[in-house]
C-alpha cells in the first residue's frame, strides 16, 4: 500500500471527524482541532507517555509469549497427524471462546498487574497463530517433503528449512490480523485493577473526570498504538517474507 494512499485515508477520517463535530455541536464530540494538540500536550508533559509505554510493553510481550509457543506447537501438529488427530477437539473447543469472559478468572488466579493482562492477550494470539500455522504446515505438498528428505534432510533440518519458512507467512498474517483484537482487549483488560496504560487513562478521563478532549486523545493514542503494531508486522512481513511480494 502507497503511503500516499494512507495519508489520504488519514485526512479523510479526520475531515469526517470534524464535519460530525461540527453536526453533532456538543462536548461529547470535540473537534480534531481541540483533541490533537491536548494529544500532543499530553504526550509531550509525560502523562500520557508513561500509559502508552504501559500498553505496548502488554502487548509486546503478549505477542512475543504467543508466538514462541503457538508458531512450534503448530508446526508440531502440521507434521504429525497422530498429534493434531489428538489435540484438534481439544483446540476445536477452545479456539471459539470468547477469552474476555475469562478476565475476572485470571485476576483471581494471577492478581493485578501485568501478568494477568498479558495472559488474556496472550491466549487470544495463541490460539489464532496455533490453527494458521498448523493448517499452512499440514498443507505443504507431500512431494516437497519427500524431495527434501531425499536429499537426507531429517525432522530437524525439515522443521527449520521447510516447515518454519513455509509457515512464516501465516505466523505473520495471524499476527496482523489479531493486532486489533489484541489492542481492543488491552483496552478492558486495562480497566480492571490497574493504574497504567492508555485503557486506564481513557477510562479515567471519560467516567470519573468527563474531560473528554482528553478521552479523545487517549483513544487517538491507541488507536495509533495498533496502527503502529499493525505496520510494524506488515513491514516483518515485507523483510522476511519477500518471496510472496516478487512481481
Amino acid at each position: 500500500m502507497k503511503k500516499r494512499d494512507v495519508i489520504l485515508a488519514a485526512f479523510g477520517i479526520f475531515l469526517f471527524w470534524q464535519i460530525s463535530a461540527l453536526i453533532v455541536n456538543r462536548n461529547i464530540l470535540p473537534s480534531p482541532l481541540v483533541v490533537v494538540p491536548i494529544f500532543f500536550r499530553e504526550l509531550l508533559n509525560g502523562n500520557m507517555l508513561s500509559h502508552a509505554l504501559a500498553s505496548l510493553w502488554r502487548v509486546v510481550a503478549s505477542m512475543f509469549l504467543s508466538v514462541a509457543l503457538a508458531a512450534p506447537t503448530g508446526l508440531a501438529l502440521g507434521q504429525s497427524k497422530r498429534f493434531n488427530r489428538f489435540f484438534s477437539p481439544v483446540i476445536y473447543l477452545l479456539y471459539p471462546i470468547p477469552k474476555v469472559v475469562l478476565i475476572p478468572i485470571i485476576l483471581l488466579f494471577f492478581g493485578i498487574g501485568d501478568l494477568p493482562k498479558i495472559i488474556i492477550i496472550f491466549m487470544i494470539l495463541f490460539f489464532q497463530i496455533l490453527v494458521l500455522v498448523r493448517d499452512q504446515a499440514a498443507a505443504l505438498p507431500t512431494e516437497l517433503i519427500q524431495s527434501v528428505r531425499s536429499l537426507g534432510a531429517g525432522r530437524r533440518a525439515l522443521f527449520r528449512f521447510v516447515y518454519l519458512p513455509a509457515s512464516l507467512p501465516a505466523i505473520l498474517t495471524a499476527l496482523r490480523q489479531s493486532v486489533g483484537t489484541a489492542v481492543a482487549v488491552l483496552y478492558i483488560t486495562e480497566t480492571f485493577a490497574t493504574q497504567r496504560g492508555l485503557g486506564y487513562y481513557i477510562f479515567l478521563n471519560a467516567s470519573t473526570l468527563f474531560d473528554y478532549p482528553t478521552m479523545y486523545a487517549g483513544v487517538l493514542a491507541m488507536s495509533l498504538l495498533g496502527l503502529g503494531l499493525y505496520f510494524s508486522v506488515d513491514w516483518l512481513e515485507h523483510r522476511l517474507c519477500k518471496w510472496q511480494f516478487v512481481d
